[in-house]
């Protein structure tokens, strides 16, 4: 059952809201000033909460708000109040208020700014659990020289407005780089919205990104705001943005250069304060040489280029890694974690990551829910990551620890590595692990026993 806190030195208003809410199947607590009301919050965060602006006592209505939006950033708070001009209702929405209601009250207004703030209360709930699963709910994991250098370029360029480019291969995380710039701005109590151009179908975009009025065009029932007004005053990361389309891209320039967008089927200009930060795992500057890309629009958005290295250039960031995604999986599934050996992280290690740390975090996944309060080693890990075109995937070339190694000797261990991994992908049937290696069973098998190698769970 949703919980409103309603705060309003007028008895009438508490009895009558809060009838009104009680019969909609609220929770209602209420509070007759604002130490009160910060008190009754603390309590437990409620919901929402309902509040006047013009109270008495040390602590009026401004200054409550600032207090709640200082202990809960996420709680939806509606003003209300009989004598606000608008520089109050300005300064309000300033600090984070998400509706302002005029008194006299009505039934179909005060139900109408719950439903708002109550659906914008879940979206927030949805929005940090989802990026908490994600792992981009916590700060930038490594301390390797490349990470070290993301770092101090996000430490220099987040207080400014100014736009940025980040590049890198999928998977690197370059939306958390994004929410880290967010953070470390002026804008960072400000909505960060993020659009992902690759998935918005091409005839779609401009409503997606400016919105569009009631009747525009077929199927627009109902006004839709953009997602340029839903970052007003925060950021806008663009995810993708190599892929939007040249009408898209001629549109998206003309926002970033006018500051103001124009919703379809709209008569009206709509000023807008928006920080933009685009994101591509496309080479944007080949894609301007060859005509894919407008080369306005790339300058624009090229202000601070800002590069995310590959899991395979950060290699000593793993092991850290890898903590941090299975402490993340515990968390969420409530299992007993497994104990990692120095055998299976160096094995991952390794690895060469072609989904880089998207990858990692699934393998991570995987093995501590298939091990839940057991060991991991190297075998465990060689049988989970991912197959390669010839239906197995090699294995990371062996760490010549020993100087004497000879070049036969690696070879052996190599292959010996090889055929345990085409056996455990297999199930442990040699026919299937030879046609997996692209050889015939008795091969296989002469190959085996030389090597030493046993089919898993035979003795």
């Amino acid at each position: 059952m949703p919980s409103v806190l309603l705060i309003d030195d007028e008895p009438n208003i508490r009895r009558m809201v809060g009838a009104l809410l009680s019969s909609e199947g609220f929770e209602v607590r209420d509070a007759h000033d604002g130490a009160s009301g910060l008190a009754r919050a603390d309590e437990s965060e409620p919901d929402i909460v309902l509040l006047d602006l013009m109270m008495p006592g040390a602590l009026d209505g401004m200054t409550v708000l600032e207090r709640l939006r200082e202990r809960f950033p996420e709680l939806p708070v509606i003003m209300m109040s009989g004598r606000a001009g608008l520089a109050d209702a300005v300064k309000a929405t300033r600090l984070g208020a998400v509706n302002f209601l005029e008194k006299p009250l009505t039934p179909e207004g005060v139900l109408l700014a719950i439903a708002s703030a109550l659906e914008l209360r879940m979206t927030r709930r949805e929005r940090s659990a989802l990026r908490a699963d994600l792992g981009l709910a916590g700060e930038l994991v490594g301390t390797s020289p490349a990470m070290r250098e993301v770092r101090e370029m996000i430490a220099r360029i987040a207080p400014t407005d100014a736009r940025v480019l980040i590049t890198g291969e999928s998977g690197t995380g370059k939306e958390l780089v994004a929410a880290a710039i967010h953070a470390g701005s002026a804008r960072r109590d400000r909505a960060f919205v993020r659009v992902n151009c690759a998935a918005i179908p091409r005839d779609l975009v401009e409503s997606e990104m400016f919105g569009h009025e009631r009747g525009s065009f077929t199927g627009a029932t109902e006004r839709r705001i953009g997602r340029f007004e839903l970052a007003h005053t925060g950021t806008l990361l663009l995810d993708e943005v190599g892929d939007l389309g040249a009408e898209a891209q001629a549109k998206l320039l003309r926002a970033i250069e006018a500051k103001e967008i124009e919703r379809v089927g709209g008569g009206r200009a709509i000023k807008i304060d928006v920080r933009v930060i685009a994101a591509t795992n496309r080479d944007l500057a080949r894609a301007v040489q060859d005509g894919k890309f407008r080369e306005d629009l790339y300058f624009r958005l090229n202000v601070i280029p800002l590069p995310v290295p590959p899991l395979r250039e950060r290699p000593s960031d793993i092991p850290l890694l890898v903590r941090h995604f299975a402490a993340l999986q515990r968390r969420r599934s409530g299992q007993p974690a497994p104990e990692w050996t120095d055998e299976a992280v160096d094995y991952l290690v390794r690895h060469r990551w072609p989904g880089n740390i998207r990858e990692l975090a699934n393998i991570v996944e995987r093995l501590s829910i298939l091990h839940a309060g057991q060991s991991i080693g190297a075998a465990e890990v060689a049988a989970v990551l991912p197959l390669g075109t010839d239906g197995v995937s090699a294995p990371p070339l062996p760490a010549l620890s020993q100087p004497e190694l000879t070049l036969s000797d690696a070879l052996d261990e190599y292959e010996r590595l090889l055929i345990s991994r085409a056996l455990q992908a297999a199930n442990g049937v040699v026919a299937e692990a030879a046609r997996r290696l692209r050889t015939d069973r008795p091969n296989l098998y002469r190959r085996m026993k030389r090597l030493g190698v046993v089919v898993p769970g035979e003795p």
